[in-house]
């Protein structure tokens, strides 16, 4: 048997504040079965060394929902290196703080070290000459390793020793009653981590629950601390905000506390002074069918949504440049730049994604212009399909004419010569609207 914490870094050994409720097998609903048998061999292994072993946060509550968990992680008081020790399939990660991964094939089995308070250890705290966290190791206990989580419906831990639930934070009564409530003073804590907010967002509408009121009243004066956190960071936030199955509802509560305007200003403002409900519908339309995508098992290209968000700022931005004299297509080339480089401000997606949403745009203008050979040219384009769902998004919408939907839609799927005929007849129709008809001859006065 290994020694305990043998190269944990010492914490305080000051009698525990809080009585943890331990909830027996019988008072639960968790089951082994249900639990990924490479976790169980985690735990297990982790347990026969000697150490403390338990499953952790998300797991847990989606266990106790019925759900099937999609990561399954561990807390335990082995240090990384003890870990690493017990497992030959494991690798260490992580600068801040250490954090043990053991792979069984793609699943990854994260195994994190009861984490100590961040007060009164500087000298254990490595930081660069900018002030910037390198490491936090100062590991901790359990309890002091629940203080540091978010959510009191996070803070639940499985224990493989005995199979109970251990709540310090009366997480498993919030669950019970389907609220979400932060640990700690609400205020402070987001003053701590403003993302805590978005966070709270997300599993709010994720897991049906409502808000506890203590924890949504600071919301709303303090959405704009969002203004601090790095727009890299921001970005990956949000993917996980609208690209979890409930994009719609999550939409409506982030603008109900203000946070929308944090993480899309250029959006928002185009929603507080749209047109026709254009801009808002447009963006709805998309929410649904990005959930609609995922709920059917389909891929989701997080531009594509990007995109919508950003349309009308891009049109308007456009028609300005178009009105100062360039040419239509070089104007939304320089509008999608534009309204891009002031957007990764607030959220900083990668090159590739600004490529794709300019392209989508720029492509626009062109699904009207179809003669000669510029529809087969639209039609090759590696992001046609993206734009096409764009374009039929702007039809439903009202944006655009319903013709050109079916046109581009039956342009498709028929034969080459069958594409011909139809360029054939748009150039007929078309000429048949630029012939001028004659002016009638004026007759000459005759003079007597």
């Amino acid at each position: 048997m290994n020694q305990q914490n043998a190269a944990v870094t010492p914490v305080s050994e000051k009698k525990s504040a809080l009585e943890p409720r331990i909830y027996t097998r019988s008072e639960h609903n968790i089951s082994r079965n249900q639990i990924s048998s490479n976790a169980l061999k985690v735990l297990y292994r982790l347990k026969n060394e000697g150490y403390d072993a338990y499953l952790v946060g998300g797991c847990v509550r989606d266990l106790l929902l019925g759900r099937e968990p999609k990561d399954f992680d561990v807390a335990t008081n082995a240090s990384p290196e003890q870990v690493k020790q017990a497992f030959r399939n494991c690798r260490l990660i992580g600068r801040r703080f250490r954090l043990a991964h053991v792979f069984f094939g793609r699943e990854i089995i994260e195994v994190a070290t009861f984490r100590g308070p961040s007060e009164g250890v500087q000298d254990l705290q490595k930081k660069d000459q900018d002030g910037r966290l390198l490491r936090d190791n100062n590991y901790g206990t359990l309890e002091e390793d629940v203080v540091r989580r978010d959510f009191t419906v996070n803070a639940l831990y499985y224990n493989i020793k005995d199979f109970s639930i251990v709540d310090y934070v009366g997480g498993m009564e919030d669950h019970r009653a389907g609220v979400m409530r932060l640990i700690g003073d609400p205020e402070t804590r987001y003053r701590e981590d403003p993302v805590r907010m978005i966070r709270l967002v997300r599993f709010a509408v994720k897991l049906s629950f409502s808000i506890n009121p203590e924890c949504e009243k600071p919301i709303f004066q303090l959405a704009e601390l969002l203004a601090n956190i790095p727009a890299a960071r921001l970005q990956d936030e949000t993917l996980k905000l609208f690209l979890s199955g409930y994009a719609v509802e999550t939409f409506e509560m982030l603008r109900h506390y203000g946070l929308f305007a944090h993480l899309y200003p250029i959006a928002e403002q185009s929603l507080s002074n749209e047109e026709n409900g254009f801009p808002k519908l447009l963006i709805a339309r998309a929410l649904e069918n990005t959930d609609k995508r995922i709920a059917e098992g389909k891929s989701i290209a997080p531009f594509f949504l990007i995109s919508t968000f950003l349309w009308d700022a891009v049109k308007k931005q456009a028609k300005l440049n178009v009105e100062a004299g360039l040419p239509e297509s070089v104007g939304f080339q320089q509008a999608a730049s534009q309204i891009i480089s002031q957007q990764v401000k607030s959220t900083a997606f990668p090159k590739y994604i600004g490529m794709a949403m300019r392209d989508v745009w720029g492509l626009q203008v062109r699904f009207s212009n179809r003669g000669g050979t510029r529809a087969y040219r639209l039609l090759g384009h590696p992001k046609f399909r993206a734009a096409y769902d764009f374009m039929l998004l702007r039809v439903e919408t009202g944006e655009e004419a319903p013709e050109l939907a079916t046109w581009w839609t039956e342009f498709q799927t028929v034969s080459e010569k069958e594409q011909k005929k139809m360029l054939d007849r748009l150039h007929k129709s078309s000429t048949g609207k630029r012939r001028r008809r004659r002016k009638p001859a004026v007759k000459k006065q005759q003079h007597d």
